[in-house]
């Protein structure tokens, strides 16, 4: 045993990842290789993705660009990916669960997952917050106007001495920033060369004022409370760029403007919530969606929202349990907008529910179809409810189709009632969805304490836990969660429902069921 250790180091040692294949920048490593990358790159970020997802494909690109920025840089830092379908022992020791999954290595045994988003800035920022320093310390002129030049938005400390309790606490505060440039200046020259102070924090932005100068104590939450409230615009489009920074963020209340940018009065709406988003900043994301582009349909629907809607408002919370909240006005103006977010502040709003209009045929085959308005009728109904909560768009979900329609068939004339619902078009007050599919047994004694199905998907597995009153769940599996799966697709382009009616995608996914679909870069929970 002691041999095959010292031949395997000696392996690494010699071979080193000059000889390990790339594709655009990016090693290509496989389950004779990994051992080999890890333990001769200091710091490498692996993507474990599959052929067939669409959000891999959608990634790639930017993947790619970022490895490409490194490289400029002269970095050490090296991206790879491996592809899980084929090296699936990887995949199950990693933990991998949905694609892409993304982790960081720093040897074999020291893992971290990657946490911020999929454009090639964000994995660059992320990766040097990780391997660098917190700030970076801007010596020059030239230096620090090229980091304030850098991206969209960053945050610089200007100090007498980085020793000082005031850089201390700034120091303190953007070593939680995982995903934005924060730098640290002490020299008084060069402070004045970008406008500053010494003893100051400003943040640098290409939109809104350009420049923002911090005013409260120097303690670290306020800081960092300061920074994740400037790092946005105060009125951001929605698009595949901005979709992570929106809906991962620290600020968990979001006001969505959805109207035609080139509608007649694009531009009053735009002037009322730019101004009402001034009053509430650091308290509320504010969100232009631009309806016009076809590729925001995915967020207009999960509103419910129709074209005869437009233009409108919804409120979103989010917290452990996602909340929506519908205005009661049609104009857009100040004042209204004013209103209803300060009535959210004050607790004098409820949350609204949504529900398709009952189906004429609901109940005319042995899968009922179930909606908000008559879902605890039939629950309550005196007999068990097995309950299918699904997403259109969810490849899982579109899996399990055929065999619950079976799983109907077979307990059509029984106690038991079979029926599913669409959770993105029907909310049920008391019932909180993480996942989809999501499988509940309501039953018949006790039917506000649903049973948590988690065992296998095939129609043997089902049966067995629907004769045993819920209680033989058999083998676990995956469900496609719902925040990564729902925002992962705003952002990708290539996710389609044709993704999963290509055979050979079908295939691949058939093949990798116990893995799952979808990536596990965490954002919003819907």
């Amino acid at each position: 045993m002691l041999k095959g250790i010292i031949f395997s180091i000696l392996t690494i040692l010699i071979l080193g990842a000059d000889d390990i294949p790339e594709e655009d920048g990016v090693l290509v490593l496989t389950s004779d290789n990994f051992k080999q990358a890890v333990g001769s790159i200091d710091n490498i970020l692996v993507e474990f993705y599959a052929p067939w997802c669409g959000h891999c494909k959608a990634l790639a690109p930017n993947y790619a660009k970022a490895a490409e920025l490194l490289q400029k840089e002269g970095s050490e830092i090296r991206l790879a990916k491996v592809d899980a379908t084929i090296h699936s022992d990887l995949a199950q020791k990693f933990g991998v669960r949905g694609y892409p999954t993304i982790k960081f290595f720093r040897g074999e045994d020291n893992v971290v997952d990657y946490s911020a988003g999929r454009q090639a800035e964000d994995i660059v920022n992320w990766l040097k917050k990780k391997t660098g320093p917190p700030a970076t310390d801007l010596t020059t002129a030239e230096q620090a106007k090229e980091f304030s030049e850098s991206a969209e938005a960053v945050v610089v400390g200007f100090f007498e001495s980085a020793e000082s309790e005031e850089a201390k606490a700034y120091v303190a505060a953007v070593t939680k920033l995982e995903d934005m440039p924060a730098g640290i200046v002490t020299n008084k020259e060069v402070a004045e060369s970008l406008g500053a102070t010494v003893s100051s924090i400003v943040m640098f932005q290409k939109f809104d004022d350009g420049k923002v100068v911090y005013s409260g104590e120097y303690n670290g939450a306020d800081i960092l409370s300061f920074v994740n409230a400037e790092r946005l615009p105060l009125f951001i489009e929605f698009n595949d760029k901005t979709a992570n920074s929106i809906f991962s963020g620290s600020i968990k209340v979001h006001f969505l403007v959805f109207y035609s940018d080139d509608s007649d009065e694009a531009a009053s709406i735009s002037e009322a919530v730019t101004a009402v988003a001034k009053e509430f900043r650091g308290r509320i994301i504010f969100v232009r969606v631009n309806t016009d582009v076809e590729n925001n349909n995915r967020i207009v629907e999960f509103f419910n929202l129709k074209e005869d809607d437009f233009p409108c408002g919804r409120l979103i919370q989010l917290d452990d349990d996602m909340r929506k909240f519908r205005p009661d006005f049609d104009s857009l103006n100040e004042e209204n907008i004013r209103t209803f977010l300060t009535n959210f502040f004050d607790g004098k709003l409820k949350p609204h529910l949504s529900s398709e209009d009952i189906p004429e045929d609901w109940d005319a085959k042995p899968v009922k179809i179930l909606v908000g308005r008559n879902f605890w009728d039939v629950i309550k109904s005196g007999k068990d409810v097995f309950v299918e909560f699904y997403a259109p768009w969810c490849g899982h979900c579109k899996a399990l189709a055929p065999t619950w329609d079976e799983l109907g068939e077979k307990f059509v004339d029984s106690d038991v009632i079979i029926a599913k619902i669409d959770s993105t078009a029907n909310e049920i007050d008391g019932i909180k969805i993480e996942g989809f599919p999501t499988l509940k047994y309501f039953k018949s004694d006790d039917p506000e304490s649903p049973i948590d199905f988690m065992g296998g998907r095939t129609l043997d597995d089902l049966v067995k836990f629907v004769e045993s009153k819920g209680t033989d769940h058999g083998v676990k599996e995956p469900s496609e969660d719902l925040g990564d799966e729902f925002f992962d697709s705003l952002e990708d382009e290539d996710f389609e429902d044709e993704d999963y009616e290509d055979e050979d995608e079908d295939e691949g996914m058939d093949e990798q069921e116990d893995v799952g679909e979808p990536a596990k870069d965490k954002k919003i929970e819907l």
